[in-house]
């Protein structure tokens, strides 16, 4: 398998907007831009691995065909994040004329919402004053997080988490091609895992791919760090159960034996509640247990003293909800 060699996130990425997958109505709407040779400034908005940079570059592909490469810039945002990337390199690429026959460059801004006030302030100031010659794509994770002068000059299209169909044709496609046998089963875990991101399933599978071309959900639990959710609902259900030496055994196992991240854990436990069919009032308690720990954990607090803390604040309130 030549492509474990390479990154199969970027090997497998789409080249056109019609090799996308499960964002159908904006693909569509981007391809009416292309049929127009027009495009307005847009801003792409969503979670990791959903398609925003992969929408981008194809759309500048059809755009301009061949000479895509020398109409197009793509620059991270998060990597110079002052005013000085917008009145140097931003300003400079927007005011050059395009070039191969083009009626106008784009540039892509990769995590946009990095930018700090006074940076996003005079990047709205060239999207005004240059947009014969430029149109801007921002790409950003939280909406909110860009001042509205930018948000009113922009079309803006929400990508959200790709659903199971799209996640496990992508993988078949890419299985296929490579010459994986993925089981049922490892399929269900690479969508469990991916939450929606094609980037984590696809680098899921060819970590486990590395390993063997069979590929199956044990695998994939131990390539990614990962709980299985049966081993989330044991712990949950002797958390609850009032079983605290027997929850905090398993937790130890999970944290330690299988080196899974406890940050990966809570947010295991807190998916695993909301499709809990279970006492509303004890719900809410739990989940807010979830998010004291999951704030102290990021505050620097001990890992293993919170996630204990974790346990016994389950026990405690699934015993006076009793």
């Amino acid at each position: 398998m030549d492509g474990n060699r390479t990154i199969w996130i970027e090997k497998y990425r789409p080249r056109k907007l019609e090799e996308m997958v499960g964002q159908k109505d904006i693909v569509a709407r981007l391809q009416s831009y292309v049929k127009t040779g027009d495009l307005p400034h847009l801003l792409f908005t969503g979670s990791a691995g959903v398609g925003k940079t992969t929408a981008a570059v194809a759309l500048a592909r059809e755009l301009f065909g061949d000479a895509w490469q020398t109409n197009f810039r793509e620059m991270n945002a998060s990597d110079e994040r002052g005013i000085d990337v917008v009145r140097n390199q931003i300003k400079q690429f927007a005011r050059t004329s395009p070039l191969a026959g083009a009626s106008f460059k784009v540039l892509f801004l990769d995590e946009a919402d990095a930018l700090t006030p006074d940076a996003q302030a005079a990047l709205r100031r060239t999207m005004e004053t240059y947009a014969q010659t430029c149109r801007f794509i921002l790409s950003c994770n939280y909406s909110s997080k860009i001042i509205d002068p930018i948000q009113s000059r922009c079309a803006i299209y929400r990508f959200g988490p790709l659903d199971r169909e799209a996640v496990v044709e992508e993988i078949r496609r890419i299985a296929a091609h490579e010459g994986l046998t993925v089981t049922d089963g490892a399929l269900d875990a690479i969508v469990y895992i991916a939450q929606g991101d094609m980037r984590k399933a696809i680098n899921a599978l060819q970590g486990a791919a590395i390993l063997n071309p069979t590929i199956d959900e044990t695998m994939i639990y131990e390539i990614t760090a990962t709980a299985r959710p049966e081993e989330i609902g044991e712990l949950l259900d002797r958390s609850i159960g009032g079983e605290f030496n027997e929850a905090e055994q398993l937790l130890g196992e999970l944290l330690h034996d299988r080196g899974i991240a406890p940050n990966e854990l809570i947010n295991q436990c807190y998916r695993a509640l909301i499709q809990r069919d279970m006492d509303r009032t004890l719900k809410v308690k739990l989940i807010d247990a979830l998010g004291e720990v999951d704030f102290r954990l990021s505050e620097g607090a001990s890992s293993d003293i919170q996630m204990k803390a974790l346990i016994a604040q389950f026990v405690l309130a699934a015993q006076k909800g009793a």
